[in-house]
């Protein structure tokens, strides 16, 4: 199954599912990466093309058509749920680092006048 394979889903692959949401040829989704990213991620023809086909492979993506020489993808009900799994998991991981937020370092300074 695709969760057990993407426990947890690497930057690039969040944003290659997030990108699919809609139908789009793979050349684009490397832009729409960019621009859902605002600039901090971005894809290579390598690696968005390695993680197109094992999404395809695990049903978290589908081709939808072929122009040319380019395929077009959209996200699968799998997908969709494995980004909502992450996105959960993503707010979880904030939710609990809300205690950094009051953090003054006084573990640190205990240890370091010791």
């Amino acid at each position: 199954m695709a969760r057990e394979q993407f426990q947890t889903l690497t930057e690039p692959m969040y944003y290659i599912l997030l990108s699919l949401l809609s139908e789009v040829c793979g050349v684009d989704i490397m832009d729409r990466v960019h621009e859902l990213s605002r600039g901090r991620v971005s894809v290579g023809p390598g690696t968005l093309y390695t993680l197109l086909d094992k999404f395809v492979k695990v049903g978290m993506i589908e081709e939808t058509k072929m122009l040319g020489r380019k395929k077009h993808y959209v996200i699968t009900k799998e997908g969709v749920q494995a980004l909502k799994t992450e996105q959960e998991r993503l707010c979880i991981l904030l939710e609990d680092g809300q205690i950094l937020k009051d953090y003054q370092g006084e573990a640190m300074a205990e240890r370091e006048s010791v």
